[in-house]
């Protein structure tokens, strides 16, 4: 499984607008074979940065960075593009694994 988190610096007047400004793309993502999840969450500490944590398929990764609507997303004059205050800081990982495991430490009963 190839697993992303991605940090999103948004500028600060257009944070709010920022689940709107990726919608598209990110139904899209979740639309498309071997992926496993595209979740978005906002920083606790930094109210303009959205993390996203994502999965796909070991052998889907590359055809999602191929796709039109990554392309659309990552254009210069796109939605997402013209809302960063910065470039996106990423880590991606091949890993072992299919999902999500419970947490061993933890039990919730």
């Amino acid at each position: 499984m190839i697993f992303i988190v991605v940090k999103f610096p948004v500028k600060p007047e257009l944070a709010d607008q920022w689940p709107e400004l990726t919608r598209e793309f990110t139904e899209a993502t979740r639309a498309e074979p071997g992926n496993k999840w595209f979740d978005w969450s906002r920083s606790l500490d930094d109210p303009n940065e959205y993390v996203l944590v994502e999965a796909f398929d070991d052998d889907a990764a590359e055809a999602h960075v191929k796709s039109d609507h990554f392309q659309a997303a990552i254009a210069a004059d796109g939605p997402m593009h013209s809302a960063l205050a910065a470039t996106p800081k990423i880590i991606s990982r091949q890993i072992d694994g299919d999902g999500w495991d419970v947490m061993g430490e933890m039990q919730i009963d």
